[in-house]
């Protein structure tokens, strides 16, 4: 699954430059995170750098967009070929 930024983000602008896939931006009111470039930073790193950074713990896993390991190893390998 993706992951989700919550109405409690306090805009600190630490995940943003967390995230090795660019999913992270300064929406209307807070970040918000593009479900088609969040791989939970798998193929990255064990666990998701936003998360380790945040101070409030205002991301979460976003139900709306579920998928398996297989399916985030999958994105961050087309992630990584649209780099090339």
């Amino acid at each position: 699954m993706s992951l989700l930024i919550t109405d409690e983000c306090i805009n600190c602008d630490v995940c943003e430059p967390e995230c090795p896939n660019n999913a992270i931006y300064q929406g209307d009111e807070i970040y918000e995170i593009t479900p088609e470039r969040c791989t939970q930073c798998v193929g990255h790193y064990d666990e998701p750098q936003c998360q380790q950074v945040c101070p409030v713990d205002c991301i979460i896993i976003d139900e709306e967009h579920p998928e398996s390991e297989e399916e985030l190893e999958a994105k961050y390998q087309r992630l990584m070929a649209e780099k090339e």
